[in-house]
């Protein structure tokens, strides 16, 4: 079960292979995620956490991105309950970000509270995926980048 919204995300050329950064503090999580990607032929990323996802975006104080301008990030999907920074701060401050902003953001949860998905859909969420993760919600994510 997926909510969405209804903006249109496209990247800059239909040859290009869509480069997902996956954030999930559990690893066996983040291995799956990464798994189900690359069977969408994504180019894949991953952090265990808020603060390096942000620090591979280029968004902490020091600003450097640490991926090359020609690896951007199409998509970011990150878990919502992470011990730190959870998964909706770090929504907030991609979406605070100038240069972030338009990068869709969707966040998995395990747990279906409507008020979290509420929050983060308002936050400027993509989209909010309840886990365990499957090929068929991939396949819309990477169906909506390609198209």
């Amino acid at each position: 079960m997926a909510a969405g919204s209804s903006s249109n995300w496209v990247m800059e050329s239909a040859h290009d292979v869509p480069h997902v950064l996956a954030v999930d503090d559990n690893l066996i999580d983040r291995k799956l995620v990464e798994k189900l990607l690359r069977n969408s032929s994504c180019k894949v990323t991953t952090a265990e956490n808020g603060p390096r996802a942000l620090e591979l975006l280029g968004l902490t104080s020091g600003g450097q991105n640490t991926m090359n301008d020609r690896s951007k990030v199409n998509l970011v999907i990150t878990d919502y309950c992470m011990p730190g920074m959870t998964g909706y701060e770090l929504l907030k401050k991609i979406k605070e970000s100038s240069v972030m902003k338009e990068v869709p953001v969707v966040i998995m949860s395990s747990e279906n509270i409507p008020t979290r998905i509420n929050k983060c859909m308002e936050e400027g969420a993509q989209m909010f995926i309840l886990k365990p993760l499957k090929q068929s919600d991939v396949k819309k994510l990477t169906c909506q980048l390609m198209n």
